[in-house]
């Protein structure tokens, strides 16, 4: 096979992939820019040294195994090793810092991503039991390490309700609940959200986008996490885009996960429609 060839065919298993490397990169470190650099940095090594990418596993699991031994190398970055861009980012890497190592990777890998705890073992070099209880220590020490409040922006009454019952149960007070744009700026207006959790498509064909950019045109930088059946259509690079992902349908202990992660950061960039 030529060179051309094999480059070709790397690049046709690792771009599937590449939008959800994007996600977990940028949820990791709270950051798109910073997630980015960190998956930018993956693919040139990759191309690099091509060996980095495991041919024998799911290209998946290789691409996330590849981009673990840069993050790995690059001292997996906390509060003390990482130049924070905000104040808010500054706080959440100060949290981070207290963490056990490696459980807010495995959490993500396995509530977000969907690997098994087998897949996750190889992505992290870890065995299967270890990254599940990784995942376990992860979700105790992130729910009690902070509360607030929380703003719903849901159209459908059953997911609405079902996100303010996991929400609630963390800890967590819940706002309100918005069904329209108009209706999220109003909430907005009464309390001020600690964080924002959004549907893309309204009630009344109203952006939930726009909701949040009017929301964080009022109240600057607020932790936000997006939910929409089709995460990889955000995740395009071609204008800024939210570091926070649910997709639908999602699970319990992604929402928990998710929130979890998102009151550690509050580094979300709006987005323009």
């Amino acid at each position: 096979m030529t060179a051309q060839k094999k480059a070709a065919d790397l690049s046709d298993m690792i771009g599937p992939e590449l939008a959800y490397l994007r996600r977990y990169a940028r949820a990791l470190t709270g950051s798109q820019g910073t997630g980015d650099n960190y998956a930018a940095a993956t693919l040139e090594a990759i191309l690099q040294d091509p060996s980095i990418f495991q041919r024998d596993i799911e290209p998946k699991v290789a691409l996330f195994n590849a981009f673990h031994r840069i993050w790995s190398t690059a001292g997996a970055p906390t509060a003390d090793t990482e130049d924070p861009r905000s104040r808010m980012e500054s706080a959440a890497l100060d949290h981070m810092a207290g963490l056990t190592n490696n459980t807010r990777e495995a959490l993500l890998l396995s509530t977000i991503e969907g690997f098994s705890y087998e897949e996750v073992g190889t992505i992290m070099g870890i065995d299967a039991d270890e990254a599940s209880s990784l995942v376990d220590i992860a979700i105790a020490e992130m729910e009690k390490s902070m509360s607030g409040r929380v703003m719903i922006i849901e159209d459908e009454a059953i997911i609405a309700m079902d996100i303010h019952s996991i929400v609630s149960e963390m800890g967590h007070n819940i706002t309100g609940i918005a069904r329209t744009r108009a209706s999220a700026v109003d909430l907005g207006a009464k309390e001020k959200p600690d964080l924002i959790l959004a549907d893309i498509q309204l009630a009344d064909n109203s952006s939930g986008i726009d909701a949040v950019n009017d929301l964080l045109g009022q109240f600057g930088d607020i932790p936000v996490i997006f939910i929409t059946a089709f995460p990889e259509r955000l995740l395009t690079g071609d204008k800024p885009e939210p570091a926070f992902l649910i997709a639908k349908p999602y699970s319990e202990e992604q929402v928990r996960s998710a929130v979890s992660q998102a009151m550690f950061f509050a580094s979300t960039e709006s987005l323009k429609s």
